[in-house]
C-alpha cells in the first residue's frame, strides 16, 4: 500500500489529475449553489488541492511536477484575451481617457492601501513590502517583491488571496451595481484582482473579460514602475 502511494506521489500525472478533478468539482459546487461568492471556483479548487496534498502527504514540489504543464498554459491563455479585446476595440477607443484615469487611481489605491494596512498592524518590513504589489499578476509581483526587499513567496500568496477575493466579489457587485456596464466592472476587476478576477469576469461577459485582461496587463506594468517609487517616497 505504501509503495503504491509513493508511486502516485511521484507520478507527474497525479498533479494534472488533482488539478482537473478539483476544478471540475469546484465548478459543480458553484453551479449547485447558484454562483454563491463563497463557492468561487478558484477558492474551492485551491482548498480541494490543499486537502488532497495533506491527505496523501504529497509535497508541493511533487504536485507541481505534473501541475506545471497546466501552469504553462497561463501564458497562452493570457495572450488569447487579445481576441475579445479586439472585438471591443471601438469601446476602448471611445473610453480611453476614462480608462487611463481609472488605471492610475486604481493602481495607486491598491498599493497605498496595502502599505496602510501593513503599517496599521505593525507588520515586519519584508512582509509589508511583499504586500505592496498584490494587485499585479503573480510573476510580476514576485519580481517586484524581490527587487524591493520583500519575500517573493509571501507576495505570491498575497496575490492569490487578492485575486480570489476580487473574483468572489465580482458577481455580487455586478448584481448590486446594475447601472455600471460590463466594461467598467471588468476593467476595475482587472486592476484589483489580476488574472483570477479576469477569468471570473470572462465567465460572465466577453466584454468584461476583455477589459479585465487589458487592465491586468497595464496594471502589472504600472505597478512595476510605481511600487519602487512609492517605497522611496515613503522610505519603506
Amino acid at each position: 500500500m505504501n509503495g503504491a502511494l509513493e508511486v502516485v506521489r511521484h507520478s507527474p500525472l497525479t498533479g494534472i489529475f488533482l488539478t482537473l478533478l478539483a476544478y471540475r468539482l469546484a465548478i459543480a459546487l458553484n453551479r449547485r449553489c447558484h454562483g454563491h461568492p463563497l463557492t468561487n471556483t478558484v477558492l474551492v479548487g485551491v482548498l480541494l488541492v490543499m486537502l488532497a496534498l495533506w491527505a496523501t502527504g504529497m509535497q508541493y514540489q511533487q504536485y507541481m511536477e505534473g501541475a506545471r504543464f497546466i501552469h504553462l498554459l497561463l501564458g497562452p491563455a493570457t495572450v488569447a484575451l487579445a481576441v475579445p479585446l479586439y472585438d471591443n476595440l471601438h469601446h476602448l477607443k471611445r473610453n480611453a481617457p476614462a480608462l487611463l484615469i481609472a488605471l492610475v487611481v486604481g493602481g495607486i489605491a491598491g498599493i497605498l492601501s496595502g502599505a496602510a494596512l501593513g503599517m496599521l498592524f505593525g507588520l515586519p518590513r519584508p512582509i509589508l513590502l511583499s504586500i505592496l504589489p498584490r494587485s499585479a499578476t503573480t510573476p510580476i509581483a514576485m519580481g517586484i517583491a524581490e527587487q524591493i526587499g520583500g519575500i517573493p513567496s509571501v507576495a505570491a500568496a498575497c496575490v492569490i488571496v487578492t485575486g480570489i477575493v476580487g473574483a468572489a466579489l465580482f458577481g455580487p457587485l455586478r448584481q448590486s451595481l446594475r447601472r455600471l456596464d460590463d466594461l467598467t466592472l471588468g476593467f476595475a476587476t482587472g486592476i484589483a484582482a489580476h488574472g483570477v478576477g479576469t477569468a471570473r469576469a470572462l465567465q460572465l461577459s466577453e466584454t468584461a473579460g476583455a477589459f479585465a485582461g487589458l487592465a491586468m496587463g497595464l496594471n502589472g506594468l504600472f505597478t512595476a514602475v510605481l511600487v519602487p517609487l512609492i517605497c522611496s517616497i515613503l522610505r519603506l
